[in-house]
């Protein structure tokens, strides 16, 4: 009886400090404990959380590639894929740093209003007008954007890809295009053709990285319609367009693809029509899925300044 009753006061005495530690510490912080993003980030309190926003987000892989990345590394942190309101994100932003965040990644549709939140931008987020990753520092919040790098990286290293004097073709004007422009400029490509429905948002495109702020040795972009294709041939074909989510094809002559060239799509988790079609003429294609890997290995050094390596974790998913 007195064991049993001296286990029955430790246990009675451990209760009593946890509940002082979450009215005292917990519950100031608005946990809400019904909410499963609210206790996974309890359950981690150790650890330095990060996360990603989208509005769906319910299919993101992030949450999977960063926790191999940070086994890879042996980096102590929690990851977790965030809802976020359509007309909140500020908010839920705001509501997770509060809570200790570190740090989020920022998908659609919400990375052009991750760029007026932050306190200050990386050149490549200022170039893309986007931001898609988020650092909270003491004095505010500075805004990257990986995806151009990543979209390079998986590209050259992964793909054995080359661009230094090639011909590019990049479909879509939108922010998925707008955030990979710099890095394949920078990559002194031969030329770089942006097409668009609305060949107008294309040309106002080209012409906002023809700026000689940028200060590139690469020949200055091009953009206009689906129309101006025609009898031109290029190297790669990059889709950054929506057509794919739709099952859609952007209207391609034939005879876009140049011998031996690469069809990318941003799109990865199913083959798309471009990437058939790009078969289909002769091209090699490839999706996105290096790209989300690499430009997720991107925001990891820039939170935890390690870069992990990215093939075993692509390859992860592929077998998934």
């Amino acid at each position: 009886m007195h064991q049993t009753g001296s286990f029955m006061h430790r246990r009675g005495a451990f209760g009593a400090q946890m509940s002082r530690f979450f009215k005292a510490v917990l519950f100031p912080m608005g946990v809400d404990f019904y909410n499963p993003g609210h206790l996974f980030i309890v359950l981690s309190a150790m650890t330095d959380a990060y996360a990603v926003f989208g509005n769906p987000i319910a299919h993101s892989k992030s949450p999977l590639i960063h926790a191999a990345f940070a086994r890879q590394t042996g980096q102590d942190l929690s990851y977790s894929a965030l809802l976020a309101p359509l007309d909140g994100f500020a908010e839920a932003v705001a509501a997770f740093r509060a809570r200790g965040g570190c740090g989020a990644n920022v998908t659609v549709p919400f990375k052009e209003q991750a760029y007026a939140l932050v306190s200050r931008h990386t050149p490549r987020a200022l170039a893309a007008g986007a931001v898609n990753t988020l650092k909270f520092e003491a004095d505010g919040v500075l805004g990257d954007n990986t995806d151009g790098a990543g979209l390079v990286r998986d590209l050259v290293a992964n793909l054995g890809f080359a661009l230094a004097g090639k011909r590019i073709l990049l479909m879509g004007a939108g922010g998925a295009a707008r955030g990979v422009i710099l890095p394949l400029l920078e990559q002194n490509p031969a030329s770089l053709f942006i097409a668009n429905r609305t060949a107008a948002k294309a040309e106002a495109l080209a012409r906002h990285f023809s700026d000689p702020e940028f200060d590139l040795a690469a020949s200055r972009p091009r953009g206009g319609g689906y129309e101006a294709l025609a009898g031109r041939q290029f190297d790669l074909v990059v889709n950054a367009t929506a057509a794919s989510l739709a099952g859609d094809l952007p209207p391609l002559p034939n005879e876009v693809f140049a011998p031996d060239a690469l069809a990318y799509d941003m799109m990865y988790g199913k083959d798309t029509p471009f990437l058939a079609f790009a078969r289909a003429h002769g091209a090699r294609a490839a999706d996105g899925l290096g790209m989300l890997v690499e430009q997720a290995a991107e925001a990891f050094q820039f939170w935890r300044g390690i870069r992990p390596d990215t093939g075993p974790v692509i390859q992860m998913l592929r077998n998934d």
